[in-house]
């Protein structure tokens, strides 16, 4: 029996992986299934615009998440009988003026060097595109590859689709302890109940730290990284922009419906998921500033969610020094652009015994090297 604790995008992905595989696979949910960061999330899959410098392995990590997104999203929506909308118009990166525009081409240029497909643009040729963005808009980014994804909408395909493929849902069922026999994992105990298991993954993101008998070197260094959102309602026949946009202070994401997400801040505030006036606030001056229209939409909705934030803000995949212990957590921003990918590597570790060679370098291993640099003698 493999158990995995935690029911959003990942430990969802997962289940129906290893379910269509044909294993016994049950999935315990501390609330409902998918309705946590999935839920709060954009649903943005841009690996190509947010590259940076210094961060390559991490880069290729979400490139090769990006590349499994369309088959991945055709899959679940038959699997599921339900619609994902993915939608691939691309990603602008807009600049406001010249310091941002030196900045946005200095990320152009690596990009360009990394081999990354993007494409420069003036002011003028961004409003081409995009018709309503502010005039002060400089200069833009574009890069076509860079797609979106309803995030609810599939976090609820997955949901059936696991059902589908024979999985067990737990929700609202808290894993409040590891059980070891032998040196392993042996199980997880509930508040009332004790179920067996051979694997546990461990995907319950800003709050996998906070399961009991682990062992100190098996606790992934995760904690909660709050974001604040809102959602606008456009004209669903008369959208204000089509692309996902990027601009200094706020992201603005187009869905087919009409809504116009706009999101987020990033705020160390513990499980604090309030809303604050200064937090909106924010959000809608860094959206009216590349997109001046919104002025007259009226407010639909607004919301926080808590992404799970590893120590380097990298995810943490694969095994531990706890045998049957595998881990799924600390996407942070990447969660929903990750989730192919993290479905695929952590079945073919359960079913194969190894990971495969992209996701190595984000084992928990890397903290323990980190730890050993910092201790070295000189």
């Amino acid at each position: 029996m493999v158990v995995i604790i935690g029911g959003g995008i990942c430990g969802l992905g997962i289940g129906w992986r290893l379910a269509q595989a044909g294993l016994p696979v049950m999935i315990l949910e501390r609330d409902r299934a998918g309705q946590g960061a999935t839920w709060a999330a954009a649903g943005m899959l841009a690996a190509q615009a947010e590259a940076e410098p210094g961060e390559e392995p991490l880069t290729a990590l979400l490139l090769a998440s990006q590349r499994l997104w369309p088959d991945f999203a055709r899959e679940l929506e038959q699997a599921s009988g339900q619609t994902v909308d993915y939608r691939d118009e691309g990603t602008l990166v807009v600049a406001q003026d010249r310091d941002e525009a030196e900045r946005l081409r200095r990320r152009y240029d690596y990009g360009r060097r990394y081999g990354l497909a993007l494409e420069w643009l003036s002011g003028a040729e961004a409003r081409r595109r995009e018709p309503h963005l502010a005039r002060g808009v400089t200069a833009a980014l574009f890069s076509a590859s860079d797609h979106q994804v309803d995030n609810r909408k599939v976090a609820l395909a997955l949901h059936a689709a696991f059902l589908r493929a024979g999985g067990v849902l737990r929700e609202h069922t808290s894993a409040r302890e590891i059980v070891l026999r032998g040196g392993r994992v042996a199980g997880v105990r509930l508040p009332d109940d004790e179920i067996a298991a051979d694997t546990i993954v461990l995907a319950a993101g800003c709050w996998s730290r906070q399961l009991a008998g682990l062992p100190p070197e098996a606790q992934p260094p995760v904690r909660p990284v709050k974001g604040q959102m809102l959602a606008l309602q456009m004209l669903p026949d008369a959208p204000l922009i089509h692309h996902v946009v990027w601009g200094r202070d706020a992201y603005l994401v187009p869905r087919r419906d009409g809504r116009l997400l706009i999101g987020a801040t990033v705020e160390e505030q513990g499980f604090d998921t309030s809303l604050s006036g200064g937090g909106l606030r924010h959000l809608l001056q860094g959206a009216w500033q590349v997109l001046p229209a919104i002025d007259e939409l009226p407010l639909v909705e607004a919301w926080a969610g808590l992404r799970p934030g590893s120590r380097d803000d990298a995810p943490i995949l694969g095994p531990t020094s706890l045998p049957g212990l595998v881990l799924a957590t600390g996407h942070y921003r990447n969660g929903i652009l990750l989730a192919p990918l993290t479905a695929w590597a952590i079945s073919r570790l359960i079913l194969d015994g190894v990971l495969p060679p992209v996701a190595q370098p984000f084992t928990m291993a890397r903290f323990a090297r980190s730890h050993a640099k910092e201790e070295a003698p000189l």
